[in-house]
C-alpha cells in the first residue's frame, strides 16, 4: 500500500494506488489544448476566453452557473466528420446535447441526426430539418412516437423488440408508410468503460442478442411483413470508447448474421451502422482517437471482414455524439465557499453542482477544472470541487488542484462539459437549469434561455 501525503498538512491518508489523487500540474494556469475546445485560451491579463469572449463578461451579462458552447469548435469538428466518412453517413447523436441551434448546424454542416424520443425529434422537425436525414432510436418507442416518426418520413427506425416490430408493422400499415428499418443487434462485446454505458453486453435493455438468436429471428418477423423494409443491423457497444478494437470485434459477429441472412433469406443488407460512442479527453493523459484514423480504421474492419465474408461491402453508419459537442462546452461557475479539511484536501463549493452535471455523482466521470478569472501564482493545493446541493456526492470534480489563493467570488471553468451534461440537467432542489450561449469570434449569444423561479413553480396547482 503506498501512501499519499497533502501539502497542506502533516497528517496523511493511506490510499491504494488506483485511488491516489493526481500530481499537481507543472503550471496550474494552464489551458491543455487536448483537453479545452479549439478557441479557449488565457487573455493577456490571465482570464479564461472562450470563442474570444472573456469568461468574465459572461459571467457578469449571463449569470452562473452557465454552460458556454463554442461554436466554431462544434462545427469545426461536425466537418472533420463529414470529411473523414465522406463515403460514409454521419448522424449525431442528439441526446448527447440537442437544442434547435444544434440542429441548424447539423443542417448547416451536411451531417444526420439520431434521435431516442419524440421530444428529441420535435426539435429537429420545429426548425426544418430534412426528416430523410433522422433516424429513430429507443427501447420502448410509444405508439404516438412511432406514428409522429411514421408521418415525418424518418430516414430509419432501429426496431429493439419483437413487440416494436409488431406495433410498427401495425401502424406502418394504417399510415400507408413503408419505412427503412434496421435491427439493433446486442453483439456481447464487452467494452472497456463504466457498466452505465457499456451497451453491447447479453445483460442489458438495449437490442436482440446475436447470441441467443433474438435477433435472427427479429430479422424473420420484418421480413415477413411487407410493410416494412429491412435495409441493415445496427450495433452500439458503449461510450467514451478510445479505440477500434471492440468495433472490430463487433463488425465481425455482425457480419456472422449478415452471412446467415443471405443464406436463409437470399436478402443481402445494404447498410452496417456501428453506433458511436467514441471517446474525448477529460484530464491529463486521456487519449481521444484521431477522427481520420478512426475513419479509415472502422471502412478497413467493415471491408475486411466482408471481403473474408464473400459479402458486399454495405454503406457504413456512424453516430457520434460526444466527440463532437464535447470538448466544445464548459461550464462557468462562481466559488462560494472554500474549506480547507486539515490532512485532506480543500473544499471549494460553486454555485452549482449535479442539477447541471451529474456524471461525476451517475458513473464517476471525471473532469479538468481551472480558475478562469485571472492566473495565479500560489501553490497548486488539493480540492474537490463540489456543488449546493443536499448530497455528499454532489461533487464535480473529485480531485483536482486549485490555486491555495482561491477565494469567493472567482469564477472556476470545467472544460469538457458539452455532451450530457444539460441533457441530464435537472431541478434538483429546486435550482434553476442554466442557460446555453453561444460564443464565435468575440460574440455571444443564448441558445438556451436559462430558467427562472417562475419556470419552477409554473404548471404546479
Amino acid at each position: 500500500m503506498s501512501r499519499y501525503v497533502h501539502p497542506a498538512g502533516d497528517r496523511h491518508a493511506e490510499m491504494m494506488p488506483h485511488e491516489r489523487p493526481p500530481l499537481a500540474p507543472a503550471d496550474i494556469n494552464r489551458i491543455n489544448p487536448a483537453i479545452w475546445s479549439r478557441t479557449s485560451a488565457r487573455a493577456p491579463q490571465g482570464a479564461l476566453t472562450v470563442g474570444g469572449v472573456d469568461v468574465r463578461d459572461l459571467a457578469r451579462d449571463h449569470g452562473t452557473p452557465l454552460y458556454v458552447l463554442d461554436e466554431d469548435d462544434v462545427r469545426s469538428r461536425m466537418r472533420d466528420y463529414a470529411t473523414a466518412f465522406a463515403d460514409s453517413d454521419v448522424h449525431y447523436a442528439g441526446k448527447a446535447f440537442l437544442c434547435k441551434e444544434i440542429v441548424r448546424w447539423l443542417h448547416d454542416e451536411g451531417l444526420g441526426l439520431d434521435v431516442a424520443s419524440g421530444g428529441e425529434l420535435a426539435v429537429a422537425l420545429s426548425v426544418g430539418f430534412p426528416p430523410g436525414r433522422i433516424t429513430m432510436h429507443g427501447n420502448n418507442k410509444s405508439a404516438a412516437e412511432l406514428t409522429r416518426a411514421l408521418e415525418a418520413g424518418v430516414g430509419h427506425i432501429v426496431v429493439d423488440s419483437f413487440e416494436e416490430i409488431a406495433r410498427l408493422g401495425y401502424h406502418a400499415e394504417r399510415l400507408g408508410r413503408r419505412p427503412k428499418v434496421m435491427v439493433r443487434v446486442t453483439t456481447g462485446v464487452e467494452a472497456h468503460t463504466h457498466e452505465f454505458i457499456a451497451t453491447a453486453h447479453d445483460d442489458q435493455k438495449f437490442g436482440l442478442s446475436l447470441n441467443s438468436g433474438a435477433a435472427a429471428e427479429a430479422v424473420r418477423r420484418i421480413l415477413a411483413l411487407p410493410q416494412l423494409q429491412l435495409v441493415g443491423l445496427h450495433s452500439h457497444i458503449g461510450s467514451q470508447i478510445v479505440d477500434t478494437a471492440g468495433f472490430e470485434v463487433a463488425a465481425r459477429r455482425l457480419t456472422t448474421l449478415l452471412v446467415q441472412i443471405k443464406d436463409e433469406h437470399g436478402v443481402v443488407l445494404p447498410e452496417l451502422d456501428l453506433g458511436g460512442g467514441y471517446g474525448i479527453a477529460y484530464i491529463d493523459g486521456d487519449e481521444a482517437p484521431d477522427i481520420k484514423e478512426l475513419a479509415d480504421g472502422l471502412r478497413e474492419i467493415v471491408t475486411k471482414v466482408c471481403v473474408d465474408a464473400g459479402l458486399p461491402v454495405p454503406r457504413l453508419t456512424v453516430e457520434p455524439g460526444r466527440t463532437i459537442v464535447g470538448p466544445g462546452g464548459i461550464t462557468l461557475y462562481e466559488v462560494g465557499t472554500v474549506k480547507d479539511v486539515e490532512g485532506l484536501r480543500t473544499y471549494v463549493s460553486i454555485d452549482g453542482g449535479m442539477s447541471d452535471n451529474v456524471r461525476t455523482a451517475l458513473y464517476g466521470a471525471e473532469y479538468t477544472a481551472v480558475l478562469a478569472s485571472r492566473e495565479s501564482q500560489a501553490q497548486p493545493v488539493l480540492s474537490r470541487l463540489v456543488g449546493k446541493h443536499c448530497e455528499s456526492g454532489d461533487i464535480i470534480v473529485r480531485d483536482c488542484h486549485l490555486p491555495a489563493d482561491l477565494a469567493p467570488g472567482d469564477l472556476i471553468a470545467v472544460a469538457a462539459t458539452g455532451a450530457y451534461c444539460r441533457s441530464l440537467a435537472s431541478n434538483y432542489n429546486y435550482l434553476p437549469r442554466p442557460a446555453v450561449v453561444a460564443v464565435s469570434r468575440g460574440e455571444c449569444r443564448v441558445i438556451v434561455q436559462g430558467e427562472t423561479e417562475d419556470d419552477l413553480l409554473r404548471g404546479q396547482l
